[in-house]
């Protein structure tokens, strides 16, 4: 299985990991390395070999000398492993010689993520980019996606998979009961135009409670009534999780967010944009705010901070609903998935 440790993907590959115990997986890194905490997180779990590299990846700038060495790196991992199934949470190398079945799990994309956060298409710049998730997402066996709404995106920015299935991400975290504490918590990477952070820190000037931001920031600045945290440790994020009574997620783009799922099960009210991937994960569960109006987004958190009896109604709403998407429903759904995939013949090519 190939992750980055940049965001969610490294969670979501050690939730599985964790999750399919009998099954040894071998976890190959590209980006920026992972953490010491990281690090720590992953030898922690007895059925994964963590294979480390610092290539760049397909959505970086002027990846593709490094795509091509990560091609040939990948490839002579599968001849010393000797994998059943290859599970990449990436494009492109889908379209290598593997010689056992492909997978590719869509967790994003540069193009969905564009039209989300800049309101348009890509620009030509992106071409080559598209051409070669094109032709990976054409050769992968099978195409999974975390929500109905990012397959609809795959579908209609590139080639329609072979076959294709939605499966949403599942975690299992320990939220320690205790009081919540008159704060406001966000994460992301603040950098992500897609996360739209600004949104937020501008909503947040005169609200009654602080607002709290995790992740990680180039330059996080000064902002009335907010606190930049930088990018935390798993133990101390639910720490802020279980401490938090309000969840904010102002994202333009968020395929799935399992930072929304964490805050859920950690018993916060979640207020989210108004997107159709949030809708599909959360109607009913959450107060949805047009993601550009910072007015909008000052009065809904200005309405739940007021309002305590329908802040534990929405808490208690979203850590229902979070119940969907535990762990045990993506680890039946992903053993089903493999087993089917290792009983199909490979194609064989001439």
């Amino acid at each position: 299985m190939t992750a980055d440790a940049v965001g969610g993907v490294w969670c979501y590959a050690l939730e599985l990991a964790r999750a399919l115990a009998p099954i040894h997986f071998v976890i190959a890194t590209m980006g920026p390395p992972p953490s010491a905490d990281q690090r720590r997180e992953a030898a922690a779990i007895a059925n994964l070999t963590l294979e480390e590299s610092s290539f760049r990846l397909e959505w970086m700038e002027d990846p593709w000398a490094d795509v091509a060495d990560a091609a040939e790196w990948l490839l002579a991992l599968e001849q010393i492993h000797q994998p059943d199934l290859i599970h990449l949470n990436g494009y492109c190398h889908a379209a290598l010689p593997w010689r056992a079945p492909c997978l590719v799990a869509a967790h994003s994309c540069v193009l969905s993520w564009w039209q989300a956060a800049k309101g348009g298409d890509a620009p030509a710049s992106w071409d080559r980019y598209a051409a070669e998730v094109r032709s990976g997402i054409a050769a992968a066996a099978h195409v999974v996606a975390p929500t109905h709404d990012m397959l609809r995106c795959i579908r209609h920015h590139y080639e329609a998979p072979r076959q294709a299935s939605v499966i949403p991400n599942g975690r299992h975290t320990k939220p320690r009961p205790q009081a919540k504490h008159a704060r406001i918590l966000s994460a992301g990477r603040i950098w992500d135009e897609g996360k739209n952070i600004a949104t937020l820190v501008q909503a947040a000037k005169g609200l009654e409670w602080p607002v709290d931001l995790a992740g990680e920031a180039a330059e996080a600045g000064h902002f009335p009534n907010v606190r930049f945290l930088g990018r935390l440790p798993a133990e101390e994020m639910q720490r802020h999780l279980d401490a938090a009574a309000i969840y904010a997620a102002p994202a333009l783009y968020e395929p799935f967010g399992l930072a929304i799922l964490e805050a859920a099960q950690a018993g916060c009210a979640l207020v989210l944009s108004d997107i159709p991937s949030l809708r599909e994960l959360w109607d009913g569960a959450a107060c949805f705010v047009s993601p550009r109006d910072p007015a909008a987004w000052h009065a809904a958190l200005s309405h739940l901070i007021g309002n305590g009896t329908f802040r534990a109604h929405l808490a208690r709403a979203a850590r229902y609903r979070a119940r969907r998407y535990r762990t045990g429903p993506m680890q039946r759904a992903y053993h089903d998935l493999y087993s089917e995939l290792l009983a199909a013949p490979l194609a064989v090519t001439s």
